[in-house]
């Protein structure tokens, strides 16, 4: 594909002349059950913040269902395993999607984190690194519920976006691993987004459950970024394999996404420019491994 092209250029050129000044943000989108929409989700929200200019890379770290490249219909050739085994580096690994997103296959790559030696982990955290200011935003898609592997990235991300449907089983796995997180003592910033919304009073009346409950029980404040319409447009785009906002950039569910990404910009903090979110992210995540 010509956006393909396109991207492996910017990449190389992003390698080339990197900006050591851009502050690289990480991000983790989980759910508390699987059928949610998550991954579409991710991928929709990358493609949103990249139209925007923002550079951002997607590390697929949903063991044993990673999909972000069925979604797009790429064959990756490498993926976060040849990494770990130390067969590739980091840039090697970097495949190219749509309008240049740049993701990270991962599989089953992500299961071997736990049982890497410190050699190995050294590798993975010298090699993962090097992304500091090379793209915007890193977003961890892990896998559904609360596995020992996706505990562990959202403890360790900066901040983790937590996608729910309004359906009853949806939003109470939404809540619980909320609130098991929230019993491991790390700081982690929440944030909501309903996907699968009939309207805006459905959207809005699910986050507010959940923000609610979160609020009186755990005394945590979690925000809605928003919702994402429900809309036969998204089904039509996966069985193609392109993504929504690329195949259908006019229909509810792609302007949802558009008001949910300016809704995510405008709350965005300023970061020291002299703090790695990356290294923060990758010291916490080697401390947890190693417990």
């Amino acid at each position: 594909m010509n956006d393909q092209a396109q991207g492996l250029r910017n990449l190389i050129s992003n390698r080339q002349n990197p900006q050591t000044s851009t502050v690289t943000r990480i991000i983790t989108v989980t759910s508390g059950k699987g059928g949610v929409g998550k991954s579409n989700f991710t991928l929709n929200f990358a493609l949103a913040l990249q139209k925007r200019g923002f550079r951002v890379l997607v590390f697929d770290a949903d063991i044993g269902l990673a999909n972000i490249d069925v979604l797009m219909g790429i064959s990756a050739k490498y993926s976060l395993y040849h990494l770990l085994k130390q067969e590739k580096t980091i840039w090697e690994i970097i495949n190219v999607g749509y309008n240049g997103l740049q993701f990270i296959a991962g599989g089953s790559g992500f299961n071997d984190l736990i049982r890497l030696t410190e050699e190995q982990l050294d590798y993975f955290a010298q090699q993962v690194d090097q992304l500091n200011g090379s793209v915007d935003y890193i977003i961890f898609d892990t896998g559904a519920g609360l596995s020992k592997e996706t505990l562990k990235f959202i403890l360790a991300a900066e901040e983790t976006i937590v996608v729910t449907t309004p359906e009853p089983t949806s939003v109470t796995d939404a809540y619980a691993i909320i609130k098991m997180v929230n019993s491991m003592r790390e700081p982690v910033r929440f944030k909501l987004v309903v996907n699968r919304a009939t309207d805006w009073q459905e959207g809005k009346h699910t986050a507010d459950k959940i923000s609610l409950v979160a609020k009186r029980f755990l005394q945590l404040d979690i925000p809605a970024l928003g919702f994402v319409a429900d809309d036969s447009c998204v089904s039509r785009a996966v069985k193609k394999q392109v993504p929504f906002t690329i195949e259908y950039p006019a229909c509810t569910a792609s302007q949802s996404i558009d008001k949910l990404v300016e809704a995510f910009i405008s709350r965005q903090t300023p970061m020291d420019q002299q703090k790695s979110a990356v290294k923060g992210f990758l010291s916490k995540m080697i401390r947890l491994l190693k417990q």
